[in-house]
């Protein structure tokens, strides 16, 4: 194969990057933007940068002198301005250019942070939808000169000519598309209206959309944002702010926030939703710049615990990324962050300090995420911690009210372990609290900080043996060959038998059993299996000695009476057995294959046994 010549350049000579339009325009489709539905954001968001460039040279013309018209039939899709204009020098540097944004321009670069674009990319897409892009422009800072015409195609050439003024009266900018017919979806009539609401309802220039029909246009933004709008007293305010976030959000809010953060031009409200949701989960919120729709999953804006609520904002000095679909992650953001977190510290303890009943409705859906927050914020553990629910011994209770009756609070460290012990624990007068939830333990343990007068500590098993009576020593006596038998079968799951009396008496058996020493256990029995290896070496070396699950039976119980005085030892196996296997499902920790065995083999046992009887 012989390769064709190729003409070199003089060494160290300067080159041109070749752009591949075609290209260019595929790589923002599936990379930068998520949707085609964008062409019509970026035409109106350079319409608004128009307008606002225009109203610096003019800053003495009316509210509404300036606006932006719409125009949609569906052979094409026209956005016009009252915006600053292009000349013909304009045209060739800002239109033709890829990257270049007119809001770098020396004598406003110092501003541009009124503008909302600044990359110089948005018009490219455009060519989403169409092969062709028109532009029709006049400029406001040179009167006297005449319109510009400009027309780009997707194979990267564009055409410029000057036309008669009379082609343009007044100052602006027309930008006009054809569709291409695979991109009906984003262009018919309705489509563009609905997009047009969608991005622009909260613009602060007056938008209206013209289907082509001959009736008047439709106003976009006939309102300014709520928040904007004044109230004659508290209550209609609240009112319209809650009917807002409805109709944003699809759901009633249980209370709005106001959000004002003046430094940075924030306003907007968070909207506390009504039922709880997973943890962990994080909404989207909508974020508008300078009116401009930017994103509605902006995650960014609020701290991963504030998944209670979903805002929505408007914001001047947010910074957005190139694709404007997302916010610039940098301090400003971060201070933003913390700034609006405060404000929904705020919320909570306005209303623990002044509408329990909200607070309470509050909490009843989103205990957990005040959970999450009060682990790290001193402030919100002192205000809610004597207010949050927690699983006791006494039912779902407040640490509060659980305080009241209980000065030493016991907390397990696994709902498998307070699911063993709580009835027990409740009838010998113990107050335990279910740690094994995200964050309660933790909590629970601060209750001191709160309740000086009470003292906290974790569930030592000793602690509820010590509650359980022990049997008289002639009983002890009697029951002693059964409990060696039942020592025996329960030998290969390592769990001792005692003997006690404890309440309540319709409990046959106690199975003390940890998560802990299950995995001690583990290990030491793979330590033994590789004695004499490598593993054996370095597992011996963790070994200790492990402890062992304890079944307790009750002598209160009837069934236990019954079944210590058995004196055929298969049977008095098989009952040990039975027993055993039901005391580990009522502590609904999972079960092992060996034990599920067992419980099956046991329960097949008894049956044979009592049919043998009967018959």
């Amino acid at each position: 194969m012989t390769l064709p010549d190729i003409p070199l350049s003089p060494a160290g000579a300067d080159r041109t990057f070749q752009v591949d339009l075609r290209g260019l325009v595929d790589l923002l489709s599936h990379h930068l933007y998520s949707s085609p539905r964008v062409y019509l954001r970026e035409l109106m968001q350079n319409a608004v940068d128009a307008l606002t460039a225009r109203r610096r040279l003019e800053p003495d013309a009316p509210a509404d002198a300036f606006g932006i018209r719409l125009y949609a039939d569906g052979s094409v899709v026209r956005v016009e301005d009252d915006g600053v204009g292009l000349t013909e020098g304009d045209v060739h540097t800002f239109l033709a250019t890829i990257g270049r944004s007119s809001k770098r321009a020396e004598k406003i670069a110092e501003q541009r942070a009124d503008f909302i674009g600044q990359f110089g990319i948005g018009l490219l897409s455009c060519f989403l939808v169409a092969d062709e892009i028109h532009v029709l422009s006049r400029s406001a800072a040179t009167p006297e000169a005449p319109a510009v015409e400009w027309r780009g195609r997707g194979d990267g050439s564009y055409t410029v000519r000057t036309l008669p003024a009379s082609a343009r009266p007044r100052p602006g900018t027309t930008v006009t598309l054809t569709p291409r017919s695979d991109a009906g979806e984003w262009t018919r009539p309705a489509q563009v209206h609905t997009l047009a609401r969608h991005f622009g309802s909260l613009l602060r220039h007056p938008v209206t959309f013209d289907d082509g029909t001959g009736g008047p246009g439709a106003p976009v933004n006939p309102e300014p944002a709520p928040w904007a709008r004044t109230y004659p007293t508290p209550g209609p305010r609240s009112r319209a702010l809650a009917a807002y976030g409805a109709e944003v959000f699809g759901f009633t809010p249980l209370d709005t926030i106001e959000l004002d953060l003046p430094a940075v031009g924030l306003k907007g409200i968070a909207c506390v939703l009504p039922e709880a949701v997973p943890a962990g989960r994080r909404h989207g919120h909508r974020v508008h710049v300078k009116g401009m729709l930017l994103s509605e999953q902006a995650e960014e804006i609020l701290p991963e615990w504030a998944f209670f609520v979903r805002c929505v904002v408007d914001a001047e000095s947010l910074r957005p990324t190139a694709s404007r679909e997302s916010l610039y992650e940098d301090d400003t953001l971060a201070a933003v962050r913390d700034a609006l977190a405060e404000r929904l510290r705020a919320w909570i303890a306005r209303a623990a300090a002044s509408d329990p009943d909200l607070l309470a409705r509050f909490l009843q859906a989103h205990h957990l995420a005040v959970k999450s927050l009060a682990v790290h914020d001193d402030e919100i553990l002192r205000m809610l911690l004597p207010w949050l629910p927690f699983e006791t011994t006494d039912g779902h209770s407040t640490l509060d009210e659980f305080a009241r009756t209980h000065r030493t609070v016991l907390v397990t460290s696994s709902v498998e372990e307070f699911r063993q012990v709580a009835a027990i624990a409740s009838a010998a007068g113990l107050g335990v609290v279910n740690g094994g939830y995200t964050y309660d333990r933790e909590l629970v343990h601060r209750l001191p900080e709160i309740r000086p007068e009470v003292s906290v500590a974790d569930l030592d098993p000793a602690t509820l043996t010590a509650h359980l009576d022990p049997v008289d020593r002639e009983t002890e006596l009697a029951a002693a060959a059964y409990l060696a038998l039942a020592r025996d079968a329960l030998a290969v799951f390592d769990c001792d038998v005692a003997l006690r009396t404890f309440q309540p008496a319709s409990a046959p058996a106690l199975l003390m059993d940890s998560r802990e020493a299950r995995h001690e256990r583990t290990r030491s029995q793979l330590a033994r299996e590789q004695e004499g290896g490598v593993w054996g070496d370095i597992l011996g070396a963790l070994r200790q000695e492990a402890p062992r699950a304890q079944l307790i039976l009750n002598q209160l119980n009837p069934l236990v009476r019954t079944a210590v005085a058995i004196d055929e030892p298969e049977l008095a196996r098989t009952s040990a057995e039975a027993l055993y296997g039901q005391a580990a499902m009522l502590s609904r920790r999972p079960l092992r294959p060996a034990e599920s065995s067992l419980i099956n083999r046991s329960f097949l046992d008894l049956l044979a046994h009592a049919l043998r009887k009967d018959s």
